[in-house]
């Protein structure tokens, strides 16, 4: 068999915007072309934000383009003192280019942007067979035009307009080779374009769409004159309200002491439903979030505190019941919209928070207009009391009759295992940790009323080809199977789940290779034995940091500071962050954490034990891709495929990142 050539030349570096194009799914949803539109809209967004413009409006053209229009300030056309070029064909020709930097030092052209990265419309324009872009200032209207990413028309003049009419209009062509279905997701794009009216006061945000065989336009307009509370009542149509929708915002002020910036902050909507649920929305500086993240946790963690304080007060809660942050929130319709200096995503689509100042704002700004609201109001907080304490009551029922079901015929616990009090399967949850120090610290950092600790030894069988009658054998995964109460099965058999005794099973390894390995491990084991498990969502991965740096007090008003980062690329983005505060590198250290076993208790319980601060990551198998996710597994852990494996390794391993 011919070796695979690989020499000094076979190593491709990608320039530009060649990235995108080789790999969209980094940088943006590929299942339509909504993501990237939503790009522009966002940036027009931000414009309405820094209050520079009052009208978005987005026309879905009949030959397949959208055009987004606002009437802000116009992209800067002039020529850019550094790269040489004009500053609109820089923004939409390079990565990380952008308005959005520097916010911390005041030299950003926006305060508060969901833009972070400079990367969005760039993304935008690599994947688009043709964009347009026209801008209104200074009294003049310019035009350049761009195709697969490059310029193929040069910005030019071509026109006058009055001194005072200023704006960007972007007209984009996707390139349907990138995308599963060319067609928009017109639902989401709705959805989008009315919150931005309910988050932007005084904004008007419209949207033209031709139907199939009608020449003549539709447009929607949005203008929420009520904003949040208004919005809200449209959410609550077909839902009965036990109380009152409360409203309120509240912003950091200027010359205030403490750990935020001024005009960060937040504005909410709240009320509570007799029966059912509606989904909460939220959005950081108008991006939504529909993963939510660490400004959700920061609202409900105000809410419960609200309504702990209220309830302990007044004496409202019955001997024997204690009363759970889900217990309070579950019933709760909420929308959210959050300003923050720096957000941090979960990945280029924004769809979760992950800054863990986030929740630490939230319930800072959002816990006292509650709690005086409620005591202003007590007859609507003694209604909220009693919805909290009914739900906390239904759950403790729900537990005993779980128990009964039981039985006396329990398998005996393994004598390692560290378990929890409580017996809800809903809200405990199995941490299965590499080694025993680090066992001793999980044990230690961990809630004892609802999370149990299994330390492991050394690394599990690969029981990817081992037949089901021979898995005890293994002493670990024999306690691990004991531990959560289910019998091994097959992905096409229907298991006994009544036996499970834990709502979130997490692997808690090193953030290291060997760690990584241990994962693999695990997972191969759910995969194979108990998929019925990651189906149904249990089966979760912990990611421990990697790296703390510490940052000594800088003056009297600004405290000594610890941050954690998962990986190089966040402590990159750390020591960037410090920097640009003004932060001497002799002012901060950085230590690497060699395992588990060196964090302190609080630093694990901080960092990944904790259900506010932590990072969980949710095991999850698409039914599209079951047969391919199969052959990979059958590739990486079967015990013939050694030939499969090093193939891949030759062909792949230049991509890897790796810690060793």
């Amino acid at each position: 068999m011919t070796q695979p050539h690989y020499d000094e030349s076979s190593v491709t570096v990608l320039k530009g915007l060649d990235p995108v194009k080789e790999r969209p799914g980094m940088y943006t949803r590929t299942d339509s072309p909504t993501h990237i539109i939503q790009e522009v809209i966002d940036n027009a967004a931000d414009e309405a934000l820094g209050g520079f413009a009052n009208r978005i409006h987005v026309c879905l053209n009949q030959d397949g383009s959208v055009s987004v229009f606002d009437n802000g300030r116009g992209i800067p056309i002039g020529i850019h003192p550094t790269e040489h070029v004009p500053v609109i064909e820089l923004v939409f020709t390079q990565l990380h280019a952008g308005g959005k930097f520097n916010k911390k030092s005041g030299d950003s052209a926006y305060a508060f942007s969901g833009g972070l990265h400079g990367v969005g419309v760039s993304v935008t324009n690599a994947l688009s067979q043709r964009l347009e872009v026209t801008v209104k200032r200074g009294g003049k209207v310019w035009r350049i035009v761009f195709a697969d990413g490059a310029v193929i028309e040069p910005l030019q003049e071509i026109g006058t307009c009055a001194v005072k009419d200023s704006g960007t209009e972007i007209r984009v062509y996707p390139n349907p080779r990138y995308f599963e279905s060319p067609n928009y997701q017109l639902g989401e794009l709705e959805r989008l374009l009315r919150a931005k009216a309910v988050l932007l006061p005084g904004v008007t945000v419209e949207l033209t769409r031709f139907n199939k065989g009608d020449d003549t336009p539709q447009t929607q307009t949005w203008h929420y004159p009520d904003g949040l509370r208004g919005y809200l009542n449209d959410l609550l149509v077909n839902a009965q309200e036990a109380v009152p929708i409360f409203a309120c915002e509240n912003y950091i002020s200027a010359g205030s002491e403490g750990d935020f910036s001024a005009g960060e902050g937040a504005a909410f909507a709240l009320t509570w439903l007799e029966e059912g649920s509606v989904a909460g929305e939220s959005y950081v500086n108008l991006i939504p979030t529909p993963l939510g993240g660490t400004h959700e946790a920061g609202l409900k963690q105000a809410v419960f505190n609200a309504v702990g304080n209220f309830i302990n007060h007044h004496n409202l809660l019955p001997r024997g019941v204690k009363l759970q942050s889900d217990d309070v929130f579950s019933r709760t319709a909420f929308v959210l919209s959050v300003r923050v200096l720096d957000p941090q995503f979960q990945g280029q689509t924004k769809e979760k928070l992950t800054n863990r100042d986030a929740l630490k704002l939230v319930a800072a700004v959002a816990s006292d207009p509650l709690e005086l609201w409620l005591n202003q109001n007590s007859d609507i907080g003694k209604k909220i009391a009693e919805l909290a304490i009914k739900q906390a009551q239904a759950r403790m029922r729900s537990v005993k009759k779980i128990e009964k079901r039981k039985g006396s015929g329990v398998a005996v616990l393994p004598g390692k295992l560290t378990d929890c009090e409580s017996e809800d399967t809903r809200e405990n949850e199995l941490f299965l940790v590499e080694g025993d120090s680090a066992g001793g610290s999980a044990k230690l950092a961990r809630d004892k009323a609802t999370q149990a600790i299994l330390p492991l030894r050394g690394k599990v069988l690969n029981s990817f080809e081992t037949h089901r009658d021979q898995l005890f054998g293994n002493a670990e995964i024999h306690d691990i199977a004991v531990a959560i109460g289910v019998d091994p099965h097959g992905k096409d058999e229907e298991p006994d789940l009544s036996g499970l005794r834990y709502g979130k099973i997490a692997i808690l390894s090193d953030a290291d290779v060997d760690g990584a390995h241990i994962q693999v491990l695990l997972l191969t084991l759910f995969f194979k034995h108990f998929p019925k498990l990651i189906e149904r969502g249990h089966v979760y991965v912990a990611q421990p940091p990697l790296f703390r740096v510490d940052v000594n007090a800088q003056g009297k008003n600004k405290p000594a500071r610890k941050f954690y980062a998962l990986d190089q690329q966040e402590l990159d983005g750390i020591l960037e962050r410090l920097a640009k505060e003004g932060v001497r590198d002799t002012a901060h250290s950085i230590s690497r954490f060699k395992g588990l076993g060196e964090m302190n208790p609080d630093q694990l319980k901080d960092t990944t034990m904790h259900p506010d601060t932590r990072r969980l990551l949710q095991a999850q198998i698409p039914d599209a891709d079951i047969d391919g996710i199969e052959q990979v597994f059958v590739k990486l852990m079967g015990k013939g495929e050694a030939a499969a494996r090093r193939a891949w390794m030759e062909a792949e391993g230049d991509k890897v990142e790796a810690d060793v």
